[in-house]
């Protein structure tokens, strides 16, 4: 079983498509440099200002700590993290368990929109 963290994200107005490019290009490529799961993202199928970003953890305390390390790391602080907290109006976190199968089903079901 693996523990997957769902964040959706209402986004400012007319903001999605360069949210996009920056989590695509520049969050995604360091949250993987720092060995996270990043199962998929993109912009929301049913409302054009939201926004879902799914990572898969080993277990809560995996979670935790990957990310308190990430964002507290001077990669994120000083790279695209303003840019991005600037386009958010507000995010949701959820965490469910899934099978392994069910997160390799969710990575290859949002192909499309998990970028290079």
């Amino acid at each position: 079983m693996r523990l997957v963290e769902i964040r959706s994200y209402q986004l400012k107005a007319h903001t999605a498509e360069a949210f996009h490019q920056l989590v695509s290009e520049r969050s995604v490529p360091l949250l993987r440099q720092w060995g996270t799961d990043v199962v998929a993202y993109g912009i929301s199928a049913h409302e054009d200002n939201g926004y879902f970003l799914i990572r898969a953890y080993r277990d809560r305390a995996d979670l935790q700590q990957s990310q308190d390390q990430f964002y507290a790391s001077e990669a994120w602080r000083s790279g695209p993290r303003e840019e991005i907290v600037a386009k958010i109006e507000s995010s949701l976190s959820t965490q469910v368990w899934l099978s392994a199968a069910g997160v390799e089903d969710l990575r290859a079901s949002n192909t499309g929109t998990q970028g290079a």
